[in-house]
């Protein structure tokens, strides 16, 4: 039994929830992750996982087990970067997260364009609205949007976002115009069953809280689209809504009571060494993407802000 590998199926399963969403990431079927995995807990002589229909949970011995795992297989990663040179020269395989939206219409055309100064360089961009599990070595860069939770990982600032309500000019002519966020209750909205920086008010923002939701929906493109339609009120992140706005097809509300803008920053785990691809992707990516919100910002006609930050 190979136990490292058996230790990268083990910590796979666990960064996603699942046996079933392990093998898809690794690209192996399902019946041999879990074969492996109770390979690994028949050499051990303990359970390390419980599984249930719903996820999977840590035994004591396993949560012992998982955090020595963590750490040798990213010494055994810092191991083989230094042995292909990734520390001496830009070169190998990067991973950067990012959520789908905003790593579509603003990170990949980045990544595009370092994708033709680095011949030796090959990036998966991986497009998800969850967080991926740096430490664990699920991807080498992150772009998150929203406050950082305290953790180990270093940051580096690209801006920031802002939230909005939108509706479509259509909606606004057929119902009352809201002035205070306490309106939005009776207007029919749209909700985006995605993660968000900002809830609203339930969480602390001046967000929405409606009681009439007529369609949830699990994408951003989606939830404009509805909007547009005339579906009802809908918050959402600034970028996503920037061009629908610019075109006029939406129109901002409440902006006296929007909720602080969401910090924007690009992440990775703390080594003790920065391979060079990495390195580069950072320096290159940063400034780029730090232009992409400053322009956002800068819309002549004034439909919102970003501001970038050197920190």
């Amino acid at each position: 039994m190979d136990r490292l590998e058996a230790m990268g199926f083990l910590l796979a399963a666990l960064d996603v929830g699942s046996f079933s969403a392990a093998a898809r990431r690794l690209g192996i079927p399902a019946a041999t992750l879990t074969r492996k995995i109770d390979q690994l807990e028949q050499h051990m002589g303990a359970t390390l996982l419980i599984r249930t229909t719903r996820k999977l949970a840590l035994t004591d011995a396993g949560q012992r087990y998982a955090e020595g795992a963590r750490r040798i297989v990213a010494e055994v990663r810092d191991m083989e970067r230094e042995a292909a040179g990734e520390f001496i020269e830009p070169t190998g395989r990067l991973v950067v997260s990012a959520p789908r939206m905003f790593g579509r219409l603003y990170v990949q055309p980045v990544i595009h364009d370092f994708l033709r100064l680095h011949d030796a360089i090959s990036v998966e961009l991986q497009l998800s609205d969850g967080n991926v599990d740096l430490a664990a070595g699920a991807a080498d860069l992150a772009v998150r949007i929203g406050a950082l939770p305290d953790s180990s990982l270093i940051a580096t600032r690209l801006g920031s976002m802002r939230t909005v309500n939108v509706a479509s000019p259509a909606f606004l002519d057929s119902h009352p115009f809201p002035r205070h966020p306490d309106d939005l209750a009776g207007l029919p909205a749209i909700l985006l069953d995605i993660p968000q920086p900002d809830k609203g008010p339930r969480h602390g923002g001046q967000g929405q809280v409606h009681d009439r939701t007529r369609l949830i929906v699990s994408g951003a493109e989606a939830a404009v689209d509805a909007a547009v339609a005339g579906v009802g009120v809908v918050r959402l992140l600034h970028y996503q809504a920037a061009q629908a706005l610019k075109e006029g097809r939406l129109r901002l509300l409440l902006e006296n009571f929007e909720s602080e803008p969401a910090p924007v920053h690009v992440l990775h785990a703390p080594l003790v060494q920065l391979p060079q691809k990495t390195r580069h992707f950072i320096d290159f990516a940063a400034s780029r993407l730090r232009a992409s919100l400053l322009a956002l910002g800068q819309d002549e006609r004034g439909y919102g802000f970003a501001v970038a930050d050197q920190g």
